[in-house]
Parts: C-alpha cells; sequence; structure tokens
C-alpha cells in the first residue's frame, strides 16, 4: 500500500457517522474513514456512496473502515484491499452500540429494499 501522500496516521476521524448523511439526516449501512484527512463518509453499498465521492473528490486514494472489528483498508487507485496497515488515530471505529445500519432512528422500515433497488 502506498502510504507516501495517503495516510496520515495522526488524524482523528470527523465524527462517528457519515459526514454528508448527517447534514442531510440520511443514513448509511456501514461507515468508512479516509486515512489522509478522517473525513467518516459511508460504503459503496449505501445508498449515497460518500465515501467514494469524497475520494474522487479530493484525491484521497485509501479508506479503512470504520466498523467495529475490521482493519481493513482500501486502495482506490490500485482497487487493492489489505487486512491491515499502519495505527490511525482513535477511535477505529463507531461506537459499539451505533447500529448499522445507522443511525437508528433514521433507518427506513424498508432500507434492504432500498439498498436493492440502489444498485
Amino acid at each position: 500500500m502506498n502510504t507516501e501522500n495517503a495516510i496520515d496516521p495522526n488524524v482523528p476521524p470527523s465524527g462517528t457517522g457519515c459526514v454528508e448523511c448527517e447534514a442531510s439526516s440520511g443514513w448509511w449501512f456501514h461507515l468508512r474513514r479516509c486515512t489522509l484527512c478522517g473525513h467518516i463518509g459511508c460504503c459503496d453499498d449505501s445508498l449515497s456512496k460518500h465515501a467514494t465521492a469524497h475520494a474522487e473528490e479530493t484525491g484521497h486514494p485509501v479508506i479503512r473502515s470504520f466498523e467495529p472489528g475490521e482493519a481493513w483498508f482500501w486502495d482506490y487507485s490500485t482497487s487493492q484491499m489489505y487486512e491491515s496497515g499502519p495505527e490511525l488515530a482513535p477511535p477505529v471505529a463507531h461506537p459499539a452500540d451505533q447500529t448499522a445500519p445507522g443511525p437508528a432512528e433514521r433507518v427506513p422500515a424498508d432500507w434492504v429494499q432500498q439498498l436493492r433497488a440502489g444498485r
């Protein structure tokens, strides 16, 4: 994994939820963390795919899962997954009591159908 200009291990995450979904009162399936600036975005299985959009808009190529118990990285520039990588500033995942999909109060009852239709 090319960590030069792609990972800043000292930058904390931007919050505990997808930045753009939070701003629009939306919801997400799973969360991803930009390893350069800490931006939290929703995954490509989410309707809005904000993590990928962030990478495309900023040129920040590497993300890490922001799900509890997951430590994998994805490099958009090479389309490669890495099972592990450098330690990042905490927290390394959203709170364990935060639901996925989430946030619980905004997830529609038909969320599975919405995700299937959005593919």
